[in-house]
């Protein structure tokens, strides 16, 4: 079992995007910030696999279906948040998201 983000609200999700919609973008600013402050500022064309790749990988060893998420990493800057922190993130072209932390 992996806890990593295994436990009641620790994965806030953003709006969701069909690849018939959006594709399967190879670049794109992606991006957090706490508070304000940057933390995390890399680009989808630094993933070491696409995601057709990462899905057809997964998809040998597991059923994946509409809607399944797949958590693949995170891009450096990782680090503590608190209660009363607010954190931003988006990818360049899909989407934005903002979360309080309660």
């Amino acid at each position: 079992m992996d806890w990593g983000k295994g436990f009641d609200l620790s994965a806030v999700v953003a709006p969701l995007h069909t690849v018939k919609r959006i594709g399967h973008p190879t670049k794109g600013r992606l991006w957090l910030a706490v508070n304000g402050v940057v933390k995390q500022d890399s680009d989808v064309s630094k993933l070491i696999w696409g995601v057709p790749e990462i899905i057809s990988f997964i998809s040998e060893s597991m059923t994946l279906a509409p809607g399944d998420l797949i958590m693949t990493g995170t891009p450096e800057g990782v680090g503590p948040v608190v209660r009363g922190d607010v954190i931003t993130g988006g990818i360049d072209g899909i989407g934005e998201i903002r979360t309080p932390i309660h």
